[in-house]
């Protein structure tokens, strides 16, 4: 075989290798399902070290016959970085210890992500992506429209138990804030009043309130989100929609908000948010918390991760966006100021002036 012919074989196993590994995808998100409805990660967080297969095997009470999937089930998720490979001092067989991905799904944890799992590998919101081929041909405006007559939105109401799995989705996610607001007490300090639009049952508005006391917050959003949920001294909820009108405050809050609608809806609602701050001078502001895309500098697991949730939300008529695009949608909002800290992971706080 010449060197020419080598070459083409080698780029064509290149691409089937990458095929492959796009093709069994799908198994990465499954077996973190798998292993947060097995309790894994508190199994060996309950273990005190690291646990071999065979305790684990024991634990889990699984038939003998199945032990060598639970070890093959393992090292896939060692390899992605889920769990950490280590020989046991024991009787040097491998064993497997948490790291800070997993640390993530014990539920006894503060900052604990398993309901972001659950309601990711749901069954029935998985099966929307089937629909991709049907979506992009017609005319419906997002996915779950064309899977199932309705949008995510209205899925969630008719559907009691997607409903409570976004719900919990949403409440851990925000508790990942307590962390952030280590690093930026000033962007809070100095208000009076808040208004955290599409704050859900309040975990955000809440660890911002036990941050700062003297601060009032109120959570706006849906009336079936909020009827059933009680405030204190500090923390009120309102029903309403953040397309008509908000209280009059210092400060809006929009945590993962903006990147479910498209530019038009959002300068509707970012306009809406301006015309509640507009009386308070130079003390009003908006706060936002979503992701800027930015290919340059990011590294690429970072960009992969942008990257997946900008489909996720092209799907649902909304979208994530560089820098560059959040910019221009401030100014056509009527906005005239921005500061960016990226100090959420792969999200940013963004401070907007009018």
């Amino acid at each position: 075989m010449s060197s020419m012919d080598n070459q083409k074989a080698m780029e064509l196993f290149e691409g089937q290798s990458l095929l492959y590994m796009q093709l069994y995808g799908h198994l990465r998100p499954m077996c973190l399902k798998w292993a947060v409805q097995l309790g894994i990660p508190d199994i060996i967080q309950n273990h005190a070290k690291p646990i071999t297969v065979s305790d684990l095997v024991s634990t889990l009470q699984i038939s003998p016959s199945k032990a060598g999937f639970v070890q093959q089930f393992m090292r896939f998720l060692a390899h992605d970085g889920i769990f950490d490979i280590r020989e046991s001092q024991d009787d040097h067989e491998l064993a497997y210890a948490l790291t800070p991905a997993s640390k993530l799904l014990v539920s006894c944890s503060d900052h604990c992500l398993s309901p972001m799992v659950r309601m990711n590998t749901d069954p029935l919101l998985m099966t929307t992506y089937h629909h991709f081929g049907e979506w992009i041909r017609g005319e419906d405006p997002t996915v779950h429209e064309t899977a199932f007559g309705t949008s995510f939105w209205g899925l969630l109401e008719k559907n009691p138990t997607q409903m409570s799995l976004f719900n919990e989705a949403m409440a851990s996610d925000s508790r990942m804030v307590d962390l952030a607001l280590k690093n930026c007490t000033s962007v809070f300090e100095g208000l009076d009043s808040m208004v955290d639009v599409g704050g859900g049952t309040g975990t955000t508005a809440k660890i911002i309130c036990e941050a700062f006391p003297k601060l009032k917050c109120v959570v706006l959003d849906l009336p079936h989100v909020v009827e059933n949920l009680t405030g204190t001294n500090n923390l009120s909820f309102v029903g309403g929609d953040m397309f008509n009108s908000f209280p009059q405050t210092d400060a809006v809050l929009l945590k993962w908000v903006l990147h479910n609608w498209n530019d038009e809806n959002c300068i509707k609602i970012l306009k809406k948010c301006k015309d509640s701050i507009s009386s308070k001078g130079n003390k009003g502001k908006v706060i936002i918390i979503d992701i800027i895309i930015n290919e340059k500098l990011d590294d690429p697991d970072m960009t992969r991760t942008k990257l997946s949730l900008d489909i996720v939300m092209s799907t649902m008529n909304g979208r994530e966006r560089s820098e560059k695009e959040w910019k221009q949608m401030f100014i056509e909002a009527g906005f005239k100021h921005c500061k960016i800290f990226p100090i959420f992971g792969f999200r940013s706080l963004i401070e907007l002036y009018p």
